[in-house]
């Protein structure tokens, strides 16, 4: 679960980046607060434990963006030889490695603030915004493979 989860935030990510230059309505701060909206909504958090949770939360997503932004650098264009590839391939492992300690890190602090089946129905409920968003973007086709 964790592994898609990651693989959905980075993918909603990257999409929201061309989104982000291909459409002047794209607007990150919205986006956020509908996900916002929609954790607490799902998750059933009650006012004082959104306003306790989304502070420390947000705190997360700003430390997973940086090093998405750092993932994106070296992910756009391949690298000429063979040791700027093997580079490029240990450093998006670092990387990635990175943000499993963040959202362990982050993890753990939820749980100081929210008992465990909420912390879990946050988890999903991010999951799904993501995939939804997704869907909605691409207009709910499913994208060409070329």
């Amino acid at each position: 679960m964790k592994k898609i989860f990651i693989i959905v935030f980075v993918a909603v990510t990257t999409h929201l980046v061309g989104l982000a230059q291909n459409n002047a309505k794209f607007s990150p701060e919205r986006f956020q607060e509908d996900m916002e909206r929609y954790i607490i909504k799902e998750a059933c958090l009650t006012q004082d434990e959104a306003h306790r949770f989304m502070s420390v939360y947000r705190e997360m997503r700003s430390r997973q963006m940086a090093v998405f932004g750092q993932s994106r650098k070296i992910g756009r264009k391949k690298p000429a030889g063979e040791k700027e590839c093997l580079y490029a391939i240990k450093q998006q492992d670092k990387l990635e490695l990175e943000l499993k300690k963040i959202q362990q890190t982050y993890h753990n602090k939820f749980l100081e603030i929210l008992p465990a089946g909420k912390v879990f129905d946050v988890i999903r409920a991010e999951e799904r915004f993501h995939r939804h968003s997704l869907k909605q973007w691409s207009g709910g086709k499913p994208r060409n493979k070329q």
